[in-house]
């Protein structure tokens, strides 16, 4: 069981019964893996497939499980979690793989929602959007998200602001799929600065054969084919004059013509509309017509830049770097800490699509299995130089790891003691770091 767009486990249990039991838990909880019964097919599956964590017996047929630990780490640069599976005589060569860089183990016979926890903390970090609806970590796309059911639920025409790339219509279909009465409803985006203003209306509305020379046949308009679904109008700001006035009839109406046509159609549509530009100003300098302002303005939601909720910065680059490293092949890729450092500081000014298209970049022009600064910022890509280290190593060191944990409470809604679990120390440990660090949190 494979699934490449989600975080999939590396199971190596040579003991069919104990196998089956923890392949039908996995499935229970809707986890993705694939089970090998021998090192040597689980070495190469670990070779050319990104797992998020490789749960191993040490004890297996034809490589003990530590050496096949130790060959990897040899070989590969960068290996995912391994949890070990021990008898109560092996604890010492358990504690042996921990020193050497194994994540945890447990030893037979074990608690099997124990290792559940475990897993689930371990894979939360590479876990994607969940039905691809989460919206980021941080505070305010989280108050966001919270917000959208009951939008979706009582508002039919919504507007969607923000910088270009922060994810508009990410948004918009999280509202559709919330709102949707049937899988056949459909959902259509119109990028209005990239129809010709001469097609607009024959485009937005539908033609009837013969209307103007090509009319060949019938066809439908984007109103038309949304109808039961969601119209999404990107850039509305960019919307023709003349097509602003014929837009508001059929906004407040829900009814349109098509063009050489003479009969009324009446529509049942949900309307979202987004754009990049302040469109109260453009009301005041006479570029966009104040009343239908008014009209697609009943509902704002205002989707701040990245530069503005750090705490998503991180998370959706490792959901970006599982999704290409899979993609383009070459095994996990990790950000080494100057580069998180780096993307920390950096102002994204092209949001969440600049920050896609640089990590796919590097995974597409790169073999790294760990990329640094130079990876997304060097080569004339950008004018931004990231800041060199001031040379205090002490400093440096406390701001990586006050980052790590800082992205690992968001990654556990604040749970103290889910985060220390995840980042294999105590709770006690966690929030002596976190004072020392100045991290504020709550208990849990």
């Amino acid at each position: 069981m494979n699934n490449e767009l989600h975080p999939v486990i590396c199971l190596v249990e040579d003991d069919p019964i104990m196998g089956e039991s923890l392949c039908d838990r996995f499935q229970l909880e809707g986890l993705a893996f694939d089970w090998h019964q021998t090192a040597a097919g689980a070495m190469a599956a670990i070779g050319s497939h990104p797992y998020a964590l490789v749960i191993s017996d040490i004890r297996l047929p034809d490589i003990e499980g530590g050496e096949m630990y130790l060959r990897l780490r040899a070989t590969h640069r960068a290996l995912p979690p391994f949890i070990f599976i021990t008898g109560y005589g092996a604890i010492d060569r358990a504690v042996e793989l921990l020193k050497a860089g194994a994540a945890d183990y447990i030893t037979k016979p074990f608690d099997l929602e124990q290792l559940i926890e475990k897993v689930k903390a371990l894979t939360s970090a590479f876990a994607p959007p969940a039905g691809g609806q989460k919206l980021g970590v941080s505070q305010a796309m989280r108050k966001i998200e919270d917000m959208l059911p009951r939008l979706a639920q009582h508002a039919s025409t919504i507007l969607i602001s923000g910088e270009s790339g922060v994810g508009k219509e990410h948004v918009a279909q999280a509202l559709d799929r919330l709102a949707r009465k049937s899988e056949k409803c459909p959902f259509v985006p119109v990028n209005c600065g990239a129809v010709t203003e001469s097609l607009f209306e024959a485009e937005l509305f539908g033609y009837e054969k013969g209307a103007f020379t090509g009319a060949a046949r019938t066809k439908k308009g984007f109103f038309e084919q949304a109808d039961c679904g969601t119209l999404f109008l990107d850039e509305i700001s960019e919307l023709p004059a003349s097509m602003q006035v014929k837009l508001l009839r059929a906004i407040q109406e829900r009814r349109i013509v098509r063009v050489g046509g003479e009969t009324s159609i009446a529509l049942d549509l949900r309307l979202y509309c987004a754009t990049n530009r302040d469109l109260k100003e453009m009301v005041e300098l006479g570029q966009f017509r104040e009343d239908l302002f008014y009209r697609i303005n009943v509902i704002q939601l205002r989707i701040p830049p990245l530069r503005e909720r750090k705490e998503d910065i991180l998370w959706f680059a490792r959901i970006f770097l599982d999704e290409f490293s899979a993609k383009h092949g070459g095994g996990r890729r990790m950000l080494a800490p100057r580069a998180e450092q780096a993307f920390l500081e950096y102002p994204w000014p092209g949001n969440i699509r600049e920050l896609r298209h640089a990590i796919e970049r590097a995974c597409i022009v790169s073999t790294d299995a760990t990329f640094g600064p130079e990876a997304f910022f060097g080569d004339g890509l950008t004018t931004w130089t990231p800041p060199a280290a001031d040379g205090n190593l002490n400093a440096y060191l406390q701001e990586c790891e006050r980052n790590y944990i800082g992205q690992a409470l968001l990654l556990q809604d604040g749970h103290m003691g889910h985060t220390a679990e995840s980042l294999g120390i105590s709770r006690k440990n966690l929030w002596e770091k976190m004072k020392k660090l100045g991290i504020a949190g709550e208990a849990g």
